[in-house]
């Protein structure tokens, strides 16, 4: 069966724009933001791979009342406007649609739903599957056994796409499709600004149309006293019909809009690749203009590349003696998995050293006896990026590194710790005026699985490039930074203070925190016995077994049953947050126990047997990160565990022998970071 593939522009356009943001906000060199239309033209890629359509249209809203504004002058009136970052990009993604022969629609009073609605029906009577790709749950009326509702899901952190047929509706929501517009009636749309009847959520409005089949019928049996409601239900139902009626029209997506329906237009063409490749160059979109081979650009990087550095493969020998007279040494790492690995569970594979007087990257495997010599060696000044964990990959490789005394992240902190984009890639950009983007030819994998929305990582082949040139943009922003960090007062701060106390860091997270874990284990089972008691005395203070943990059950418990005050209610129900228990501290014997029932389950989850999948089992003990450029105020930080978050009045923090590490109370004291 040939498809037809209808896309909800703004839906999609609105979803790619906020899954790159931050540090990833990609921009064209005029500083136009591009990133909403880059995550599309992946999500449009995607699909087109997965289904070849024959035919494809975007439908896109256009910015003017609509029919419903009409019916209801507040629809829509709780909406934020469109951020300006994005609706700039609303032309240029046009543009590049228009260049690619792909099919728009847009139709002042009508919104895109109402396209979707009345293609999905067209391109049903012409015998087609039609696939409906959009991030609204709205669309789900559309489903039938021959329209699909494709959305978007996040599983697991990552979003993958689910698709919706009139079955599987039923097997959700146990009503048909066209039940959800009565099911809105009742319940409305809170982001639509649609009123529905007060005080009907979606469960009891699902509830309801199930029983009764449709908001028609459910007046009719009400009006004739055969409805089971009572109480404020069906005083709120009585009292608003209108309403109901108001709503559901509102949440009823149009089937017939008048729009052009002319099926060889909808037709998958060309492109009209000289437009295209124009856009893309514009748009910096490289990683396209590579996969589609719009232009031969092997040849370029290489000369590009070969303009900056020459990139020579050598053996770990003759890479010794390439650096055995110089003072600085400007590398990056490459690496791979190793389980093996005592603390980082990775190792070091290959070496990438940039010469800046040579203007030469050597890369050569690395041999950890060979290159023993040149990473103990104190006179030669290593120069890297996050040698904290450089540090303890050399440590594991049988080495003692010495004179780790620059770190370009470290020194980008400095520059601007408001920030969180210190990647090396940022760096370049900002005092080298050099993409790395530019440099990287990409090829794509044949029959790669990647997720709806994986618009982060393309499906690439590794480039032999990206790490030599890491290397090279050390060296050469090195002595940049370092002037900017002058000009600011900050190199003694840098050199002083913050690189020892890298390697300082690097060595309390190799020689890691001794923990017991019988101790641990054995605390975790007397906590579960004062949490089993504390459930027991909560219970019956209530009068009734309930799920403690569920703010939903405890709130009707405590603002229903035993009809405390200072009852505040939000969208899943009463409030019982710590501010509310404490207000109601002295109201009720419970709260005292609620909340002591909250802190041990806490201490229990969090802090004792959330410690134990961080126990090293060949150490024995747990290796923390401290990381030194996530807050902007300059104190360090903790994951992996956090240590710094352990109560400091329980057994978990109890001063234990095993922990102090003689060695190095020296160094730690210097920088303030030793503590028994």
């Amino acid at each position: 069966m040939e498809k037809l593939i209808v896309i909800d522009g703004n839906s999609i356009l609105n979803r790619a724009f906020y899954g790159i943001m931050g540090s990833k906000m990609l921009q064209t060199a005029d500083g136009t933001y591009t990133n909403a239309v880059y995550g599309f033209l992946n999500i449009l890629f995607k699909i087109i791979d997965d289904e070849n359509p024959e035919y494809l249209v975007v439908a896109f809203d256009v910015k003017a009342p609509t029919k419903r504004h009409e019916m209801y002058a507040d629809y829509k009136g709780t909406r934020k406007g469109m951020p300006d970052e994005l609706a700039a990009q609303m032309p240029l993604i046009k543009k590049v649609l228009e260049a690619m022969h792909i099919k728009i629609i847009e139709k002042p009073g009508f919104e895109a739903d109402d396209i979707l609605g009345t293609l999905s029906r067209f391109g049903e009577k012409q015998g087609l599957k039609v696939i409906l790709l959009t991030g609204d749950r709205d669309s789900f009326q559309l489903a039938t056994n021959q329209t699909i509702i494709r959305i978007p899901r996040t599983k697991q952190g990552k979003t993958e796409t689910e698709d919706f047929d009139e079955a599987k509706i039923l097997e959700t929501y146990g009503v048909m499709p066209k039940q959800l517009i009565e099911v809105k009636g009742l319940q409305g749309d809170t982001s639509d600004n649609i009123p529905g009847v007060p005080g009907i959520g979606e469960k009891t409005a699902l509830n309801l149309i199930k029983q009764y089949h449709s908001i028609d019928e459910l007046y009719e049996k009400l009006e004739k006293g055969e409805a089971n409601l009572k109480g404020k239900q069906k005083e709120n139902i009585e009292n608003n019909k209108e309403m109901a009626m108001l709503s559901r029209k509102l949440g009823t997506i149009d089937l017939d809009s008048p729009i052009e329906k002319n099926l060889e237009e909808f037709k998958v063409e060309s492109w009209d690749k000289p437009a295209v490749l124009e856009l893309f160059k514009q748009l910096r979109f490289k990683r396209f203009i590579e996969r589609f081979a719009l232009e031969n650009t092997q040849n370029q990087t290489q000369k590009k590349i070969e303009d900056l550095f020459k990139l020579e493969q050598i053996t770990p020998q003759k890479l010794i003696e390439k650096l055995k007279n110089q003072h600085e040494m400007n590398y990056f790492f490459e690496t791979q998995k190793d389980e093996n690995a005592l603390i980082m569970k990775k190792k070091i594979t290959k070496i990438n050293v940039y010469l800046k007087e040579e203007k030469k990257v050597y890369g050569a495997n690395f041999d950890g006896e060979v290159l023993k010599e040149i990473f103990e060696n104190e006179e030669i000044l290593k120069c890297g990026y996050q040698i904290k964990d450089d540090y303890i990959l050399l440590k594991q490789a049988g080495i003692k590194p010495k004179n780790m005394m620059f770190d370009s992240k470290i020194a980008m902190y400095l520059l601007n710790s408001g920030t969180n984009m210190y990647a090396l890639e940022e760096i370049a950009k900002q005092y080298l005026n050099l993409d790395l983007e530019d440099y990287m030819p990409h090829e794509t994998k044949e029959n790669v699985q990647t997720s709806f929305f994986d618009v982060e990582e393309f499906p690439q082949e590794e480039i032999d490039y990206k790490y030599p040139m890491y290397s090279y943009m050390i060296g050469e922003t090195k002595p940049i930074l370092e002037d900017e960090l002058k000009k600011v007062n900050e190199l003694a701060l840098f050199y002083e203070i913050e690189m020892p106390s890298a390697e300082v860091l690097a060595e309390m997270k190799f020689a890691g925190v001794f923990v017991d874990k019988t101790d641990i284990e054995k605390m975790s089972c007397d906590l579960k016995k004062q949490i089993q008691t504390l459930s027991q005395e909560i219970y019956e203070l209530a009068g009734e077994e309930f799920n403690i943990n569920s703010p939903k059950q405890l709130g009707e418990i405590l603002f229903e049953k035993l009809e405390l005050p200072f009852k505040k209610k939000n969208k899943s129900g009463y409030s019982t947050d710590v501010d509310t228990l404490e207000k109601l501290r002295n109201a009720h014997p419970m709260i005292e126990k609620v909340l002591e029932y909250r802190q041990v389950s806490k201490l229990n989850s969090t802090f004792v047997e959330g410690m134990l999948p961080y126990i090293n089992p060949k150490t024995n003990r747990v290796h923390t990160t401290f990381h030194q450029t996530v807050a902007a105020t300059g104190r360090l930080s903790s994951t992996e565990p956090n240590l710094q978050n352990i109560p400091t009045r329980t057994e978990i923090r109890k001063t234990n022998p095993k922990i102090v590490q003689t060695r190095n109370r020296k160094n730690f004291s210097r920088c303030g970071l030793f503590a028994n």
